[in-house]
């Protein structure tokens, strides 16, 4: 982005218009201890080659750039092409921003009808909106629309096998709302959501049941088994899947009787970034498309034929009637978004898949590696994607062990599960080659 300094004639002329005689004047309000400490000690300029061996020595000093990282627990190591950030920097994307004329901007829309037809397709759902802002607001979303769709219906159960932290942001969303019940289903030994107990517990007064797909401990879901007993009891099925990937060699949600999907979006061409940003995908049934959150982009014609898009199903600024509002998301990931957009039209069906076969396979290798010797063991039996829980004696001080050493060799699952103290939660994707698999195990305490 281009930077167009002021004049001095031009800062005269401001502040003079305000009212003052010089910069500092603007920050009298600033208790002047505070304004001493806020000189920046910057030294001269420097020629650009310097500038460069500079920064990359500042670079070399972060553990990060070093560190081989197998921690997923919805944040996920993943290639990214470089036709992604390539036209994510042309100047016409430069704002993340939904314009608030959006008819002019048509660009933009356009955008955001093909990244919305891309999430209808991946989750196999009839319509999809413009994004939420992650995984977990999906989902709290997810079931503030189930609540909508059923009124007469207070209940909402969470699987405990749930991303946590889906979990806690649903009950920040509901917290006002009182006349939402969440009850939490336990998992099985398998690492599933216990189905048996929601045959017991889902009854006529749930509005819907939400569970992972693949869920926190990266067990493939029955997606089918879960949508039989749900729908026989008139609830609906909310599926949240934070490992998207996984949908390139798993069912989609739709096809499995998915009511709503959401999911998060980083995996598809969106870098790890120290936490974020993510986007959020959501998708559902025309029969629900009136209660769908958030933004909505549609196909239309003006009236020369011309094909044209717009913001539609949806009253202009409808979001600041608060609690009587469908949504109060004003906005959306708009640059996030064109990131998901050119990943899945760079790689395609087929590539998607292939990388999601190469990302279990890499899973499973390392899984056996790190289980042959018998220190370890798989927690859970039941199939799972690109992550699995390993458990052993030690597991913590292990994983600090393995920080020492530039290896975050997952993510210890005591904090959020107490009955799990001596588990790891490890990722393994497509960028984690056997060499790493092997420094993996080596840190872990798997010898040849």
């Amino acid at each position: 982005m281009r930077f167009l300094p002021h004049t001095d004639a031009d800062i005269r002329a401001m502040l003079a218009t305000v009212g003052v005689a010089e910069v500092g004047d603007l920050f009298a309000a600033v208790p002047p201890e505070l304004r001493a400490r806020a000189k920046l000690e910057i030294g001269p300029g420097l020629p650009e080659m310097d500038v460069r061996v500079r920064l990359e020595a500042l670079a070399a000093r972060n553990h990060g750039a070093r560190q081989l990282c197998c921690a997923g627990a919805g944040a996920y190591p993943h290639f990214v092409p470089a036709i992604v950030d390539q036209v994510l920097q042309r100047a016409e994307f430069y704002s993340a921003y939904t314009p608030y004329q959006p008819e002019v901007s048509q660009g933009t829309l356009q955008a955001i009808f093909e990244f919305q037809s891309l999430v209808a397709m991946l989750l196999d759902m009839d319509v999809a909106n413009a994004s939420m802002y992650d995984g977990a607001s999906a989902t709290a979303e997810a079931v503030l629309m189930a609540r909508r769709i059923s009124p007469k219906r207070p209940r909402i159960v969470l699987s405990r096998a749930l991303h946590p932290q889906y979990r806690q942001v649903v009950r920040t969303y509901t917290s006002g709302a009182g006349d939402v019940q969440l009850v939490e289903a336990p998992f099985s030994g398998d690492g599933r959501t216990d189905y048996e107990w929601l045959a017991r517990h889902v009854n006529e007064g749930t509005a819907a049941v939400v569970v992972g797909y693949p869920n926190f401990f990266g067990v493939i879901e029955d997606l089918a088994e879960v949508a039989a007993l749900t729908h026989e009891r008139g609830a609906l099925l909310v599926t949240a899947t934070s490992e998207v990937m996984a949908l390139g060699i798993l069912k989609p949600p739709g096809a499995s009787g998915a009511d709503i999907a959401v999911a998060e979006g980083q995996s598809l061409g969106i870098p790890l970034s120290y936490g974020g940003p993510g986007v959020g995908l959501f998708a559902t049934r025309t029969a629900h498309v009136r209660a769908i959150p958030g933004r909505l982009v549609g196909e239309a014609a003006d009236g020369a034929g011309r094909r044209g898009y717009v913001l539609t199903l949806a009253t202009r600024e409808q979001h600041i009637r608060r609690e009587k509002a469908t949504s109060n998301i004003c906005t959306n990931q708009g640059l996030m978004t064109l990131a998901v957009t050119v990943y899945l039209s760079t790689v395609g069906k087929a590539g998607l898949h292939g990388l999601a076969v190469a990302n279990a396979a890499a899973a499973h290798r390392a899984a056996a590696r790190l289980t042959g010797t018998g220190r370890w063991r798989l927690q859970f039996g039941a199939p799972f994607f690109n992550e699995f829980v390993l458990s052993g004696a030690d597991a913590e001080a292990r994983w600090e062990a393995a920080r020492t050493r530039d290896v975050l060799a997952g993510v210890p699952l005591r904090r959020w599960y107490p009955e799990l103290p001596d588990s790891l939660l490890l990722c393994v994707t497509e960028v984690h080659d056997a060499q790493a698999i092997e420094r993996l195990g080596e840190v872990l305490g798997v010898g040849a």
